[in-house]
């Protein structure tokens, strides 16, 4: 079979952050690795990506600070990328935004592990059987809108736990106030025509609001005649509270809207109870809570039905289905107060299309299993694809999908801890955390489909059996995202070596996988594909490099760490170290560090042997043109690979005068950092592929400049 290659971008980024210009290539449908040193704008080329998908202005907030405020500086640009118009990315952001979350391990973990196109489709098979029905609530508009007002009339009146109506609800008090209003006190009939108006409430506000300027003056503060009765004023709204005013005529306009819905005797009753005088008699209170008690129930058997799903019949054993359905059938002569020709014509609507629904049961029964079946493979197989991974990786936590009252959500647990861990991410390791997420994430493209994925240096902080473990979590089960467009930044060259050159790369296949090194200089980017030739043992580095280069030092250089990787440490290793620390004398460090001098047989002996590998290796020259600044600098500048100009640097420090060296910091930097670049037994050439930051090779070169002068 012949393998069809696969399509590939190039995209040029301009003006981003610290990238003036970046050329790059991402191949559709495969895992692309751009591997590069820390700073060299990973990051930016995936934030540039992300948010030209964003649109709008969104790449403004990648300007350059050179080019900020400055009148026809150009602009942040991504050319080559318009097919790509979703992207999901992975990095320190998401994790804190979408995982472990107090409530779910992952935000909208329904919409990932459960709500797949099959759920949907089994959603709407079971919705099909119950639309008629719904449709008759939607059809019925007036019923509709009374349904509001019957939620009105009973959250306005609360009742105690034994059942009798509490004054202290709205209902209540409102009613108290209808006395007071139909028998209104001699000195106040003059307010009557404001205290019977449409809204009696924000006069009264209005007019309480007055009250406080009346000892201010003999003159009326609302219209300044005068010979005004300050106490007929002041008794408005001491007589009428305005908020208890306000709920009696909320409460009689909803009355009056569901008047044909009630029993004519029983609506009579409720109107004169408006205007009754004093408080409520017992008989009173209990008419009152009977009626609430009736409104409740239609209400609750009105809002089962509305609410009628495959989500309030899932706990329900299939074979009571219909059963279940008959309990909500409205019986309404057993509710007497709404016993009206006008509710008995939409009771009559709504209970017949339940009866055609009852009449299905069967069909029913058999959706909801077969939904419940699809629902229970989800769980299954989504928190097994998670556990496994943690079981596999040693960690001691779980997973669990569980119901909530209309979906479902994924919540984590430890096996030490019965239940939901609401703050994991406080327990987690930060290695755990990226590990965790990083699976969570894999789940969440498949359920996205982005046409990018961006992964930006997800697996650095991993040892290497978890490198390797997650890299197959992701990128070879059927449940990963091998079939999506990937490109993983890394400064971590163990993923290109893992997928590109080791035997276990093979299972890589089906992702088309290819590598390149980003190298950046003065703000340009680009990238070198890394092929498997490239990719060489540490050995194999060393001496290619030793018969690559002309110049003894840099043959040195290469050898010292071939020696160095082989645990080689005898008098050769002494010889080139005491180069490198620009000894006159040969000299080996003890235990204690301190230097004693190897005898001249020793040394000579050693010396044929370096000679082996280095022919014209003469130590007491080499030793002079290292002490001379100015050779120094020639054999610095001679070299275009940053690793050989920090190890020739690196023979400045030997003689602080000479380095003038006053950054104990950075010093430490290159002594360590770079003293032994990778220690991996598999690595890239520096020669081919320099991973020295640039601003590092600058501050070197600017020592070195001064150690000349």
């Amino acid at each position: 079979m012949v393998k069809v290659a696969a399509e590939e971008l190039s995209i040029e980024i301009r003006d981003c952050n610290s990238i003036s210009m970046a050329n790059i290539t991402l191949r559709r449908a495969a895992l692309n690795i751009k591997y590069g040193p820390n700073g060299v704008g990973k990051s930016t080329i995936a934030n540039a990506l992300k948010l030209r998908a964003d649109g709008a202005d969104a790449l403004a907030t990648l300007l350059p600070f050179k080019h900020r405020g400055v009148e026809g500086a150009p602009s942040p640009t991504v050319v080559g990328a318009d097919s790509i118009e979703k992207i999901l990315v992975f990095n320190d952001e998401y994790v804190s935004q979408f995982v472990f979350r107090p409530d779910e391990v992952l935000k909208d973990s329904f919409e990932v592990f459960i709500n797949t196109e099959e759920y949907k489709q089994g959603l709407t098979q079971i919705e099909a059987l119950f639309q008629a029905l719904k449709d008759t609530f939607t059809q019925q508009e007036e019923f509709d809108a009374a349904l509001t007002a019957f939620t009105a009339l009973r959250d306005a009146f609360g009742v105690t736990k034994g059942g009798a109506l509490a004054k202290t609800s709205k209902g209540y008090k409102a009613i108290g106030m209808g006395s007071k209003l139909a028998n209104m006190p001699e000195p106040l009939k003059g307010y009557k025509q404001f205290l019977d108006s449409d809204n009696p409430a924000e006069w009264i506000t209005w007019q309480s609001k007055g009250k406080p300027f009346l000892d201010l003056s003999e003159n009326c503060p609302f219209c300044s005649s005068t010979g005004v009765n300050k106490e007929t004023a002041r008794q408005v709204s001491e007589v009428y509270e305005s908020a208890a005013v306000k709920n009696l005529s909320a409460l009689r306009l909803v009355i009056d809207k569901l008047g044909d819905y009630f029993e004519k005797s029983k609506l009579e009753r409720l109107r004169g109870l408006l205007t009754s005088v004093g408080e409520l008699s017992p008989e009173q209170g209990t008419f009152l809570a009977n009626l609430r008690t009736q409104v409740e129930t239609f209400l609750g058997k009105l809002t089962a039905l509305r609410a009628l799903s495959f989500h309030t019949l899932r706990d329900t054993d299939t074979n009571i289905v219909g059963e279940v359905l008959l309990d909500l059938r409205v019986d309404l002569p057993l509710l007497d107060a709404l016993a009206s020709e006008k509710t008995a014509s939409v009771v009559g609507l709504i209970n017949g299309k339940l009866d055609e629904v009852a009449k299905r049961v069967d069909e029913l029964r058999a959706e909801i299993g077969k939904q419940k079946g699809r629902v229970a493979a989800l769980i299954k197989d989504n928190q097994n694809a998670v556990n496994d991974f943690l079981r596999s990786a040693g960690y001691r936590y779980s997973v669990k999908i569980e119901q909530t009252d209309t979906s479902y959500r994924m919540i984590v647990e430890h096996e030490d801890f019965a239940g939901h861990l609401e703050a994991a991410n406080r327990h987690l390791s930060y290695g755990e955390k990226n590990a965790f997420a990083l699976v969570l994430f894999m789940h969440h493209v498949r359920k996205v489909q982005p046409d990018l994925v961006v992964l930006d240096d997800p697996v650095s902080s991993f040892d290497k059996t978890k490198k390797f473990a997650i890299l197959h979590q992701l990128f070879h089960g059927s449940s990963s995202i091998r079939e999506f467009t990937t490109l993983l930044l890394t400064h971590d060259i163990e993923p290109a070596i893992d997928i590109v050159l080791n035997p276990t790369s093979g299972q890589f296949d089906m992702m088309q996988p290819i590598a390149h090194f980003l190298r950046g200089s003065a703000g340009n980017l680009q990238e070198k594909q890394i092929e498997r030739r490239h990719i060489s043992t540490f050995s194999q580095v060393c001496k290619n490099n030793i018969d690559a280069s002309s110049d003894d030092v840099i043959k040195s250089i290469y050898l010292r760490r071939f020696y160095e990787v082989h645990g080689d440490l005898g008098v050769e290793y002494d010889i080139l170290s005491s180069l490198f620390h620009v000894r006159d004398t040969v000299s080996s460090k003890n235990q204690d560090g301190e230097l004693t001098p190897l005898l001249e047989d020793v040394v000579a002996a050693g010396l044929e042997k370096i000679r082996a590998s280095i022919p014209g290796f003469d130590y007491d020259r080499l030793v002079q043109d290292l002490k001379n600044p100015a050779v120094v600098k020639a054999k610095f500048d001679a070299t275009e690979v940053g690793y050989e100009k920090v190890q020739i640097f690196r023979t400045l420090l030997a003689d602080a005068s000479k380095a003038k060296l006053n950054d104990e910091a950075f010093q430490k930097f290159v002594n360590e950092s770079y003293h032994i670049e990778n220690e991996y037994v598999m690595q890239l050439n520096p020669r081919e592929f320099d991973a020295v930051p640039e601003h590092v090779v600058f501050k070197c070169k600017s020592i070195m400049d001064k150690a000349t002068l």
